[in-house]
Formats: structure tokens, sequence, C-alpha cells
């Protein structure tokens, strides 16, 4: 029997004493997401800008925010976040079917726990709390050469809907975004 065999999942919100566990996961993770070949120095500088430690607690603090921690066995795995209301980017916001709408802004597991369930029990917690808010549709960005991600978040009802721009350091990338009507 695999130690995975006898994991136990749990997701719950984050509270203000995690920011420094989801700066350590995003920073473990954020590299996963991007396309081959970006540059080293542009994923520190997002890591720095983006998913410090500082960053989080105000993301923690932020009333149209909302994070999700999973657990194994106890143990920080991932993490999402949700921000809730209109997309401040225009081509999201052109791409986007109905509203009210939430994005599921960052969704990062670490490579160990990658297949074994811990991303699909953050989605599934994700969209219920979307919900919950009253969302009508949760949309994500991700990054068009990411092919394992696009295949998890087609699994898991994710539509492809339109596509924009992301930026990484001094670095664009291209990304589908992508929506799931709940």
């Amino acid at each position: 029997m695999s130690t995975h065999e006898t994991s136990t999942i749990t997701v719950r919100h984050a509270e203000p004493t995690d920011a420094a566990a989801l700066h350590v996961v995003a920073g473990e993770t954020f590299a996963l997401a991007c396309p081959p070949g970006t540059q080293q120095p542009d994923i520190d500088a997002f890591i720095a800008e983006h998913l410090s430690e500082e960053k989080f607690r105000l993301h923690l603090a932020d009333p149209d925010r909302a994070l999700l921690i999973a657990e194994v066995n106890g143990v920080v795995a991932g993490y999402t976040m949700l921000v809730f209301g209109e997309p401040q980017d225009a081509d999201v916001a052109k791409a986007i079917t109905v509203r009210p709408t939430a994005e599921l802004s960052k969704c990062y597991v670490l490579s160990t726990q990658h297949g074994h369930g811990v991303a699909s029990h953050l989605i599934a917690q994700s969209v219920e709390m979307a919900h919950q808010r009253g969302a009508v549709a949760v949309w994500l960005g991700v990054n068009q050469q990411n092919e394992r991600a696009n295949r998890f978040y087609e699994k898991n009802g994710f539509t492809r809907v339109g596509e924009k721009r992301f930026l990484v350091g001094s670095e664009w990338h291209e990304d589908f975004v992508r929506e799931r009507v709940l």
C-alpha cells in the first residue's frame, strides 16, 4: 500500500497565520505553471512581486478574495484563490459568458501531490464556495502550453472561451481563458 492510499486530504479556509505557508507553496509551484523557456529571473521577479508573504497577508484581508488550503495528513500541499467581482482584464471580460462570476486566480499543488486528488478537492471546494457567494460561473487563465493543466481543467468542466495575455517578469505569455458555468 502506498502512502497516498492512506492519505487524508482536507481543504480549509486559509487564515492570516497561513501567509508564510502560502508563500512557500507558491514559491515551489509557480514555475510549474510557466511555459518551457520562461527565464528564472522572470519567475523570481513574479514570485517576489505577486506571491510574497506580505502579498498573501493582503489577499487574506481582502473581502473580495477567498483562499483555500489543501492539506495532506495535516501538511500544506496546495491552495486556491478566488477573486470575486467583474474581471479587470478586457479580454477576459469579453470572453466570459455569464455573470456574476468569480476568478479562480490560483490553483497550485506541490508536484509530489500531483495525480493524488489534491487539486480535484481544491477545485470542488472552490467552485462550491463561488456558488455560495452568488457566482454563476468560475473562470481562470491557464498558459496555452501547459498541457497537463489544460487537460485537468477540461476534465473539471472548464471550457475554453477565449484568450488573454499574462505578464511574468518582463515576458508576456499567452493564456487560454476557461470558464465553468455552475
